[in-house]
């Protein structure tokens, strides 16, 4: 049942997107505000108390509900699923961003491209030339897909598997977005936030996302150029601050064959940079801190999507397959 659900969500998903601004989202902002005001008094055993109510317990509140209705109807089971995966898993809750940047490059138009990036990920891309802007778009793209689309469907599959629904999908999806959130608003919205909450969202989330991060990896590899990701992996992953993210982004580098990393373009935060000293000699074709392969170009817009596709029809199959090798055993 859970290859059903899974399909019937990305099917509802690409007919019917939910709009920018849902409510759904808004009801998501509106918890974790609610949260972080009453439960957080600034003091450090705060953090985990704010982060289990606002993270952990809309996941069991979904999980009891999806263990009662599985008790008194497969059928109401199944459309909780599809439910909460609707809500919580698909490509179309970022692709409109990339949809949009990739026809303003198609047509030329640098400037809308780059105000359109600035809007997505809420950063100075005024100063970006071309190539660090695909390079941008790409990164910011392989994330969200991991993010939006594979994280979401480790645990959604993991989690049902222990008799709880869609629980999974839940917990990793407010995980990332509350983590996200107390890190924009300190950053972006210069409002006070517990250093202690941050930290603490930052280092569960980063062990949420610990196996989903690799398996993604792994999958680029499968879909993509193997020996080339697995090399992207080993060698590069450490030019990124955070691993997870290194993982994913050195495999697609070497899957499609595009250089990726680099030290942050002017007025771009660097938060996901180091010095990159961690990732060893360098080939003297490349640039500074970067992968191998070639300079981003317009065209490597297009081999992402497919990668991306590939993988996820990589993993239903093998989801299919387990099915089908439980019930015949």
């Amino acid at each position: 049942m859970n290859l059903i659900a899974v399909l019937l969500a990305l099917i509802c998903e690409q007919l019917k997107p939910l709009p920018h601004g849902n409510p759904v989202h808004q009801g998501m902002i509106a918890w974790v505000r609610w949260t972080g005001r009453n439960f957080d008094a600034g003091r450090s055993h705060h953090a985990a108390v704010v982060w289990s109510i606002t993270v952990v317990g809309p996941a069991l509140l979904v999980g009891l509900l999806a263990m009662l209705l599985h008790r008194y109807s497969l059928v109401l089971s199944l459309l909780l699923d599809v439910l909460v995966l609707y809500l919580t898993l698909g490509f179309r809750q970022f692709s409109h961003y990339f949809t949009d940047i990739r026809d303003a490059l198609e047509r030329g138009d640098e400037l809308e491209a780059r105000r359109l990036l600035a809007e997505w990920r809420h950063l100075d891309a005024s100063e970006l030339p071309r190539t660090e802007l695909l390079r941008h778009v790409l990164e910011h793209s392989l994330l969200a897909a991991h993010r939006h689309v594979f994280g979401v469907f480790f645990w959604f599959v993991l989690l049902s598997a222990l008799g709880l629904g869609p629980a999974g999908a839940v917990l990793y999806r407010m995980a990332e977005f509350a983590g996200r959130y107390w890190a924009f608003k300190s950053r972006t919205l210069d409002a006070p936030t517990n250093e202690r909450l941050m930290q603490l969202s930052r280092r569960l989330f980063g062990l949420i996302d610990h196996v989903p991060a690799r398996l993604t990896a792994t999958g680029f590899a499968i879909v993509g150029n193997f020996e080339e990701a697995v090399n992207g992996w080993r060698r590069d992953a450490a030019l990124w601050a955070h691993s997870n993210e290194g993982i994913i982004l050195a495999a697609a580098a070497g899957a499609v064959g595009v250089q990726l990393g680099g030290s942050a373009a002017p007025g771009v935060t660097p938060d996901r940079s180091k010095t990159f000293d961690a990732g060893g000699d360098m080939d003297a074709t490349r640039a500074e801190g970067s992968t191998g392969g070639q300079p981003p170009q317009l065209g490597h817009l297009q081999s992402v999507v497919g990668l991306v596709w590939r993988s996820v029809v990589l993993w239903m199959l093998l989801m299919g397959l387990l099915r089908a090798a439980n019930m015949l055993g």
